[in-house]
């Protein structure tokens, strides 16, 4: 049976993930995890698209990308070609190290964006990695909440702008990014359950984040 065809075209965003070959782990240390990132950098750049969030964990990783060309195939095929050539090449292995083709979901920017961006992020609360978010180094929710420095491959203004209704290009004003961080962007622990939800009104503040926060 032939497999399906994906779905693309310039603009897209998409929620893409990708999971070691028989469950096992992609990364053995933190040298792993930034040889990844490094490979995502330089792909992004050649294929002209960007990352919205990220979450690297054991055996899976999570990225949201926005795809200015129709073509996440090439893109996927190149960061986790480049990445299994990396790999095996620094342990000395061979042969496959993901579990066939990646997994993409195509975004629906007005309804799913925010709860998406928020599902990666928390990733490693939920897997009990970890009791609150910042504490997991390998994500965009330090980036996110101004904890820690940007990436250059990591459009955390374009999101923080396009969730508050910001036009593409425009600066958000200090009222709409209290304290250097969005108010719609959790800071308390999440529960470990899976459900999304708010410890207060005052974290979560803007637009359709209260509506998207299932309590």
């Amino acid at each position: 049976m032939a497999r399906p065809l994906r779905i693309e075209f310039p603009g897209a965003v998409y929620h893409v993930t990708a999971r070691g070959d028989r469950r096992e782990d992609i990364f053995v240390d933190d040298q792993d995890r930034r040889a990844l990132l490094e490979v995502v950098a330089q792909a992004l750049s050649r294929f002209d698209a960007e990352a919205l969030t990220y979450c690297l964990m054991g055996n899976h990783y999570h990225f949201v990308l926005h795809t200015r060309q129709a073509n996440l195939s090439l893109l996927m095929r190149h960061i986790n070609g480049v990445y299994t050539q990396t790999y095996n090449r620094r342990h000395r292995k061979t042969g496959h190290l993901f579990q066939g083709r990646f997994k993409a979901i195509l975004v629906d920017r007005d309804a799913y964006l925010l709860e998406v961006c928020r599902y990666v992020d928390l990733n490693p609360v939920r897997a009990r990695m970890v009791r609150e978010p910042g504490a997991w180094s390998w994500s965009s929710y330090r980036a996110h909440v101004g904890d820690a420095p940007i990436p250059e491959w990591l459009d955390t203004p374009g999101l923080h702008g396009y969730l508050l209704g910001i036009p593409p290009g425009a600066q958000p004003t200090p009222a709409a990014r209290p304290g250097g961080m969005p108010g719609w962007w959790p800071r308390c622990p999440m529960p470990a359950c899976g459900t999304v939800r708010c410890a207060s009104k005052s974290t979560w503040a803007t637009k359709a984040s209260l509506n998207a926060c299932r309590r």
